[in-house]
């Protein structure tokens, strides 16, 4: 099981990094990655054929997120500085048994509601209406906005099962802000109030520590391969 820790302040360049993990399990070895990406909107490609998308583009960086088009599915996702991503790299072409799509959504969701959970979090399985990236693999403050959302890209021989959480109240209203004015440009549903965080649901509002029981989760849970190898991007942390 290979780890990542870090980031490049490069939006572009820390991507590359996930690739590489990816490219990784593609070879055999797992890999997990948790996060604070650089500043940016990340653009599913869903997103990329609407309208309205050259604008939503501008408007994110008029409010100083770069705009960058991920390779997974699913609505646009804001990072504004302590959201947190995380990407678990899994690999497909031997015989290990690691179950459908479907299987591996439930799984991650499973496992990020065990890892907030573990923090004193009060979440649970679902979403808000409007909320952002929708999708039926999220987790929400109980009785309250979004927390966090997953989203898988499968190729022949790996599986990259990745995702956001946003961890602090400040973050949850950056992230209600730039994704109202860049939802309206793309023509979809949003409720600002959807958004959630960590801190809201009674757990701690600091990124790290909110990391390191993630990448736990996910290395010593059901999804975890021998001994974690952990090295670091070393650009930004």
């Amino acid at each position: 099981m290979r780890v990542l820790r870090g980031r490049d302040p490069r939006p572009v360049a820390d991507r590359e990094h996930t690739a590489a993990l990816l490219a990784g399990a593609s070879d055999g070895t797992p890999g997990v990655r948790v996060w604070t990406p650089p500043r940016q909107v990340a653009f599913g490609r869903r997103d990329a054929r609407e309208p309205g998308f050259d604008c939503a583009k501008r408007i994110a960086a008029e409010r100083g997120f770069e705009p960058i088009e991920r390779d997974v599915g699913g609505r646009a996702v804001a990072y504004p500085g302590d959201t947190l991503a995380f990407a678990h790299a899994v690999p497909l072409g031997d015989d290990r048994n690691l179950g459908s799509v479907g299987e591996r959504y439930d799984r991650a969701t499973e496992t990020v509601l065990g890892a907030l959970r573990s923090l004193g979090a009060d979440v649970s399985r679902g979403e808000s209406p409007d909320s952002f990236c929708p999708g039926d693999h999220s987790v929400r403050v109980a009785g309250g906005g979004k927390v966090a959302g997953v989203a898988q890209r499968v190729r022949g021989d790996a599986a990259l099962v990745a995702g956001c959480v946003v961890v602090t109240r400040a973050d949850a209203r950056a992230v209600a802000e730039v994704t109202a004015a860049v939802y309206d440009a793309l023509g979809v549903p949003f409720d600002p109030e959807s958004v959630g965080s960590v801190a809201e649901a009674g757990g701690p509002g600091e990124p790290k520590t909110v990391a390191r029981a993630l990448e736990k989760a996910f290395v010593d849970g059901a999804w975890g391969e021998g001994d974690p190898q952990v090295a670091s991007v070393d650009r930004d942390s």
